[in-house]
């Protein structure tokens, strides 16, 4: 409903012809108030028309009635680390309200309120937008069930990635213990990670699932080389932390946790800043970063002309817009507003907001799937106390990383990164992967895949240097792609999501994007016929 429309219509009407010229063009301001509030309605009926989608859970929440395989960190838990069942009720009854007031009765976990963590902001998922779809109009499928192969598997990969997580990308393919990941994961019963010939290889291991993924450096150009901003450049070396530094592999700890308390432990940096070369500082990367970050970083890449004289913070690539730019061939004009910088730069933090309202939706009020640090506990629980008989799939229970993880922190609980685990939010999907999906669309719309990116970079296995990269051409296409798994698989090194978690979300949060480029379209002046881009799922579509 429009409430309201006609009184506030006269009002705008005048406000537009006090500043109109005398003589313009686009007639008057009538016309010009008609034709807006008309664009506004065919984009709303555009979107209304579209077939309404199913949104399908995995059956965990029905299937166990003491929760185990839901996400309930931050309530009343048992000693076992399973949620007050009243307190579960609670929490359903507020998102069934939405209610500020029912969440705010919440009985939370924590034996002191002071440390008390909060629950991250569930009522994002009814949240509504003006541009682009309905966060409810879009779905992803069900995740892999809590006594599945499939979760088995990605909770198998999360371990080794644990373990592997202060191993530079650039020695997988030497190093004993990243064969060692390869060969298991390759004869597990469901894994669903990129393989070469039927195997997990050290070049797929950990990496996204488009073809731009595999190919050439584990790292993305666009976390590796250094951001022309404006009059200013930012260094690519990071404030990192030190190596060999878990958390929660103590059960006392790791029940302190999912009750919701704040750690009584921090971060421990290193005193060195250093670009990015391993899974732990990819972790951090994603710990702390602004949530659109790495794409605006790549925009500013691809926007800037490189600069020879200045090889320290020339980080620019001067990248060509998308064919479908219609500024392309025109003489007397170029794009600002509309089609050029500034533009380019505001769709992808545009793009970012829409993408977590849709996510939080899936995550709060569909799927409600727990975290794999809750997985663990169950894990650990299910082979040291003889009473517990969870139903979780042989693959994780007897798996080789697990068995490392054993040896090493005597506990089968999964070694986080960060101290307090994961946010105070449901597992599936990740936020940081809806925002990937949604960004890096963006970019490959604006931009031109095809375009190689020039003098390449890999970090030093040290993380004090930049080589050159000297294999096959990157293109602005594949490194996108490979930006966005760089940045879920992120999380997935801290131990906070799963594999899927990661795959799905890409996906919606390119539907995310596809939308505002769909309503963005009734928008334009220009002679526009739409930007073709290709999709995750390598096919092509024009918007």
């Amino acid at each position: 409903m429009f409430l309201g429309s006609a009184a506030l219509m006269p009002v705008c009407a005048q406000l537009i012809a006090a500043e109109a010229a005398p003589n313009a063009a686009e007639g008057s301001a009538q016309q010009r108030a008609e034709e807006a509030f008309q664009t506004r309605m065919t984009a709303a009926l555009n979107e209304r028309q579209l077939p309404f989608p199913d949104h399908p859970n995995n059956g965990d929440e029905q299937r166990y009635t003491n929760r185990i395989g839901s996400y309930s960190k931050g309530l009343p838990h048992n000693n076992l680390g399973e949620v007050d069942p009243n307190a579960y009720s609670a929490l359903l009854g507020a998102l069934a309200t939405a209610d500020t007031r029912d969440f705010e009765r919440l009985v939370m976990g924590c034996p002191d309120p002071a440390r008390q963590r909060k629950l991250v902001n569930p009522q994002a998922g009814k949240a509504f937008d003006l541009e682009g779809a309905d966060c409810h109009h879009l779905a992803i499928p069900a995740p892999p069930a809590f006594n599945s192969a499939e979760q088995a598997g990605e909770m198998v990969e999360l371990y080794w990635m644990a373990l592997l997580r202060d191993l530079s990308f650039t020695e997988y393919g030497t190093n004993l213990l990243g064969q060692a990941a390869a060969d298991e994961l390759s004869g597990l019963t469901d894994f669903r990670g990129p393989k070469s010939g039927g195997r997990v290889t050290t070049g797929t291991l950990f990496r996204g699932f488009t073809p731009g993924d595999l190919a050439g450096p584990y790292l993305s150009q666009f976390l590796a080389r250094p951001v022309p901003f404006g009059a200013q450049a930012i260094d690519a070396r990071q404030r990192t932390l030190l190596p060999g530094i878990d958390y929660m592999t103590q059960f006392a700890d790791w029940l302190d946790v999912q009750k919701g308390c704040q750690p009584l432990v921090s971060d421990q940096f290193d005193p060195v800043r250093r670009y990015m070369r391993n899974g732990r500082d990819l972790a951090q990367w994603v710990h702390v970063d602004v949530l659109f970050q790495a794409y605006f970083y790549a925009a500013l890449i691809l926007l800037t002309p490189p600069d020879p004289g200045d090889p320290v913070t020339g980080g620019g690539i001067g990248a060509r817009l998308n064919p479908g730019n219609p500024y392309n061939n025109l003489w007397n004009m170029t794009g600002f507003g509309t089609f050029g910088g500034p533009y380019i730069a505001a769709q992808v933090a545009e793009a970012a907001t829409r993408a977590l309202k849709a996510q939080w939706f899936q995550k709060w009020f569909v799927h409600r799937r727990l975290r794999p640090e809750a997985f663990g506990g169950r894990v650990h629980n299910r082979l040291v106390n003889p009473g517990v008989d969870y139903p979780i799939h042989r693959d994780a229970l007897s798996s080789a990383a697990l068995a490392r993880v054993f040896s090493r922190y005597r506990s089968y609980l999964l070694p986080q990164a960060y101290p307090e685990g994961s946010p105070l939010h449901p597992s599936y999907g990740a936020g940081h992967a809806t925002v990937a999906g949604a960004c890096v669309t963006m970019l490959k719309a604006l931009f031109d895949e095809s375009f190689v990116v020039p003098q390449p970079v890999i970090p030093s296995a040290d993380g004090l240097s930049l080589v050159p990269y000297t294999g096959g051409p990157l293109t602005v296409g594949g490194e996108l792609n490979k930006l966005a798994a760089n940045v879920a698989m992120g999380r997935n090194f801290a131990g906070i999501h799963w594999r899927s978690d990661y795959t799905e979300s890409l996906k919606l949060g390119e539907a995310v994007a596809i939308s505002l480029l769909r309503d963005q379209r009734l928008t334009y002046k220009e002679d526009f016929a739409g930007f073709t881009f290709t999709k995750f799922d390598g096919t092509r579509i024009t918007v």
